[in-house]
């Protein structure tokens, strides 16, 4: 693997090696994901490298503006962030550094991945739809189409519009059929709603099972917390609610990604790629996709997960998720057209 900066680093170590030789070797991880499993993630990469692993954490948006805020002087290093649409934003504000790693391109398969490896995709969610069983027969409800038919007026839950994860579906929807029919598509499903949209997808599930509605579009992990909960509230939600992998006889369910990328202005150019390419191990997918009930971007990675396996396998979109950025403008100005608040 050729890396253009190795000869400024060996130079600069034999010019300035006892100064060097002082540093401790980091890398400073600025990251949206807030899980305890991440936590020993980041501990395994620096017992098996040497480098340490200094994290800041935040929320999605103002993470990725305070990095656009640093600018030059940005100690972040490498930038982890959940769906593909806030990826694409990073990329248009000029914050990633291309990447070329012979084991990043072999590993990532090319649609969970940036093209010219701006970023990688590490994990992967899938936008599914729920019901409650009581008021919704199986088989009833298959595909996103479905939910822009009439029969289901007054009967859908969803949040709001400018959440990603609907910007994203729209966005691909955008893409397999056009704007006309995805225009459509998005009004016909707001004139179908039980309430204005509002919550969380945890609200849309507990909506779901208390009959506020019937059916709801949710992120599969969501709901795969409540499988795996031992709380009694969670547990009578669980029993009353159902998931549908959607257009399994179409293009497949939607799916999205959490994913990473070296910052252009990195410090820590080589320790940040080691760190990308750590991400890609056996070791570190089962770590980065399970710890959120989500799926290892690499295939053939061996896991255990109970609740992901009751839910079966399905067949995935195979869109590539940079197009979800690149559609997602499109998107807003379409739910913002219908009054898809």
């Amino acid at each position: 693997m050729k890396r253009t900066f190795v000869t400024v680093a060996v130079l600069t170590a034999a010019l300035f090696a006892p100064a060097l030789k002082a540093q401790e070797p980091v890398v400073n991880v600025y990251s949206t994901r807030h899980y305890p499993t991440d936590t020993r993630l980041y501990e395994n990469f620096t017992a098996a490298t040497g480098i340490k692993v200094n994290l800041i954490e935040g929320q999605e948006d103002p993470l990725i503006e305070r990095i656009r805020a640093e600018g030059e002087n940005s100690p972040a290093d490498v930038l982890i962030t959940v769906d593909a649409g806030r990826l694409w934003r990073a990329e248009q504000m000029g914050l990633f550094a291309p990447v070329r790693s012979e084991l990043l391109e072999t590993r990532i398969p090319a649609h969970f991945r940036h093209p010219e490896g701006k970023w990688f995709g590490f994990s992967y969610r899938a936008r599914a739809i729920v019901y409650n069983k009581a008021a919704v027969s199986g088989g009833e409800i298959k595909d996103y189409a479905d939910l822009a038919d009439p029969k289901w007026k007054g009967r859908v839950c969803v949040r709001s519009s400018s959440n990603v994860y609907n910007l994203s579906l729209l966005a691909a929807l955008i893409e397999h059929w056009g704007e006309e029919k995805a225009r459509a598509w998005a009004q016909a499903v707001k004139n179908n709603l039980a309430r204005p949209p509002q919550g969380s997808d945890t609200d849309q599930i507990k909506a779901v099972a208390a009959g506020e509605c019937d059916v709801a579009l949710v992120n599969h992990y969501y709901y795969a917390r409540f499988l795996a909960s031992d709380k009694p509230e969670d547990m009578n939600v669980a029993r009353k609610v159902s998931l549908v992998w959607p257009d399994q006889d179409g293009n497949g369910t939607h799916v999205n990604i959490s994913g990473a990328g070296m910052v252009r202005t990195a410090p820590h150019k080589e320790a940040a790629i080691r760190f990308l390419e750590y991400l890609a191990s056996e070791e570190a997918q089962v770590y980065f996709a399970v710890g959120n009930n989500e799926w290892p971007t690499v295939p053939d990675v061996a896991y255990r997960n109970r609740v992901l396996a009751s839910l079966g396998e399905f067949k995935i979109d195979p869109l590539p998720v940079e197009v979800l950025g690149k559609n997602q403008p499109l998107a807003q100005r379409i739910f913002d057209e219908v009054g898809w608040r």
